[in-house]
């Protein structure tokens, strides 16, 4: 059994570098948030809304257990706040589990995201100069967690194609 963990901020493009990487080594990919979304047949926020953040954090740190519990080979995207909570962060180094935080300024992030803040409904109502607070301050607060990942892969200035090559090169050498 062989675990990839894609960590990190929003933005910092767990999603599209791990399914790039799932296509290119053949290892499935599964989102941590969209399964948690198919297994309580509730969006991330009506989750929220219905029965707020300790229930989701609590069913979230049970499927991220599941997962890594699973037989199969996969590369799993967490949400980013998802090594914050319980003892995520401890997960992260496990027998047969690969972390990797893909790690991202505050200018990186908010370039990122200014442009599509109206899809998270945690940055739509933000002016710049708030966004750019908020991530900075989340970023700060999570860097300890997000710093338990085993390997760190820094993504600014890079495209999706240099990240996904950084991270072959990085398995190559560790496996």
């Amino acid at each position: 059994m062989k675990k990839i963990i894609m960590l990190g901020y929003m933005g910092c493009g767990k999603t599209t570098i791990a399914q790039k990487l799932s296509s290119l080594i053949q290892i499935p990919y599964v989102d941590l948030d969209k399964y948690i979304e198919l297994k309580a047949e509730m969006s991330i926020n009506q989750i929220f809304e219905s029965f707020g953040e300790i229930y989701f954090r609590k069913l979230e740190q049970d499927l991220f257990v599941q997962l890594l519990a699973s037989p199969e080979n996969q590369i799993i995207g967490l949400g980013g706040g998802t090594p914050c909570y319980a003892n995520n962060h401890e997960l992260l180094k496990g027998e047969g589990i690969t972390s990797i935080y893909l790690k991202a300024s505050v200018e990186t992030l908010f370039s990122r995201l200014v442009h599509n803040k109206s899809k998270r409904p945690i940055l739509a109502s933000k002016t710049e100069v708030e966004l750019k607070e908020f991530i900075a301050k989340h970023l700060f607060e999570r860097g300890y967690y997000y710093n338990q990942a085993e390997y760190k892969v820094n993504v600014d200035d890079q495209s999706i194609d240099e990240t996904v090559a950084a991270i072959v090169v990085l398995l190559a050498q560790i496996s």
